[in-house]
């Protein structure tokens, strides 16, 4: 995380490229990322370091164009950066060749198998000579991709540039107690921005995509400058998102885990983890948006009780106990609509809908069955049957009769 793993293979890749060109519809070298937002993230590096030299870099992803990018390799592409399907989408064209690759760079390997890359990669890898120089990057090794490195990897040497799966010393990192909840939570989230006054900008990340566009419109109803970026947001909507955030448009980012891997946004200074990482090396990544090159970072995971297991967890992995921070008590969500509690399946509602659905319950009458009286038989003989008490014809009204108001409990219920 901010340690420099894109420089790592970029630089000596220039160097490579320095000796020959490309020819037509034959990349020299080829980068794979699982994300479209890496992708260009690396073209971006590329443009930067290599802008002394004369090499041709094509950016082969989804959400865009597909004739600019063959036009393009159809001239003759030094280094092509692609995502796996938009690379296969082309290949199966027929309008790209990759027998003359020289190096393969896997960049964040881990998240490729989280993904599902991997039967893309080993056809990928097939289509490859057999004598070029292949590259695993990833900020985790779980023992997954080091049985990977065995299949793709010939006599592989092994560089490690910090501890696994260490976050870096320079983030203080917090734990926050929040109700289970999803509007208490939401008011936890609130309180703890406001308690942090040097956020210069910050990443909020959450688990699922629609807890993602839930909280985007909770923040900015709540007078926060906040924006959204998730997977079912199409790619100029996505570049469109980060690019107003590094420029300090937007203050929070709201984000699933599409935005955790591999960014580098250099000056983000506060990262909030809404929920908890089901898996602990996500913690890692998440965190890893703060604190990059060696600068001040904070970072503040929000825990519910059902949440402790997932906690253990990431402890474990970074090998030390994470101190919480108290924000305060947190009252009910009275300021936010009723709509809201009931956008939510499972969701608990407040404390006056409940005694609305049992006030009928408490006032309707329950009558008692007296053990002395005897009901007379339908046909009784006049001495046998029961008087009738004397309040009733006391409430009955003048002109003789009843009407329902007037009429006993026992007669209404009968």
């Amino acid at each position: 995380t901010g340690s420099g793993k894109t420089a790592a293979f970029v630089l000596p890749m220039l160097t490579l490229l320095e000796k020959g060109r490309a020819k037509a519809r034959m990349p020299r070298t080829l980068i794979l990322e699982p994300t479209r937002e890496l992708a260009a993230q690396v073209h971006e590096a590329f443009e930067t370091l290599g802008k002394q030299h004369k090499l041709t870099v094509a950016l082969l992803i989804g959400g865009v164009a597909f004739e600019p990018q063959a036009a393009k390799i159809n001239r003759g592409a030094d280094v092509v950066i692609a995502t796996p399907g938009r690379l296969l989408d082309h290949m199966e064209r027929g309008g790209l060749l990759l027998t003359g690759i020289e190096m393969l760079v896997i960049d964040e390997a881990d998240r490729m198998l989280d993904m599902g890359f991997i039967p893309d990669i080993e056809k990928i890898c097939k289509l490859l000579p057999f004598t070029r120089q292949t590259l695993f990057f990833s900020a985790t090794m779980p023992p997954e991709i080091q049985r990977l490195t065995t299949q793709f990897l010939h006599n592989p040497i092994r560089i490690e540039a910090s501890a696994p799966s260490s976050s870096p010393a320079s983030i203080e990192q917090r734990l926050v107690k929040v109700p289970h909840d999803p509007a208490q939570k939401r008011d936890a989230l609130r309180i703890l921005l406001r308690t942090q006054t040097n956020v210069k900008n910050g990443i909020v990340f959450a688990n699922r995509k629609t807890t993602v566009a839930l909280l985007e419109k909770s923040l900015k109803r709540h007078g926060f400058s906040a924006g959204a970026l998730h997977g079912d947001m199409d790619q100029s909507a996505r570049l469109k998102m980060l690019a107003a955030f590094r420029n300090n448009e937007v203050t929070y980012l709201i984000a699933s885990d599409v935005a955790a891997r591999g960014l580098d946004i250099p000056e983000v200074s506060h990262v909030f983890n809404f929920d908890v990482p089901i898996h602990a090396e996500d913690y890692v990544h998440r965190v890893g948006r703060t604190g990059r090159a060696g600068r001040e970072g904070h970072a503040f995971t929000m825990v519910t009780r059902e949440e402790a297991k997932h906690l253990r967890a990431i402890e474990a992995l970074v090998k030390k106990d994470i101190d919480y921070f108290d924000i305060g008590s947190i009252e009910d969500s009275a300021e936010a609509p009723a709509k809201e509690h009931r956008s939510h399946r499972g969701a608990k509602k407040p404390s006056h809908h409940r005694e609305h659905k049992e006030k009928p319950v408490a006032e309707k009458p329950v009558f008692a069955a007296k053990p002395e009286a005897v009901r007379p038989p339908r046909h009784a003989p006049p001495e046998q049957r029961r008087p009738r008490p004397e309040r009733e014809l006391e409430d009955a009204p003048e002109s003789g009769g009843f009407h329902k108001g007037n009429m006993p409990a026992f007669l209404l219920r009968k």
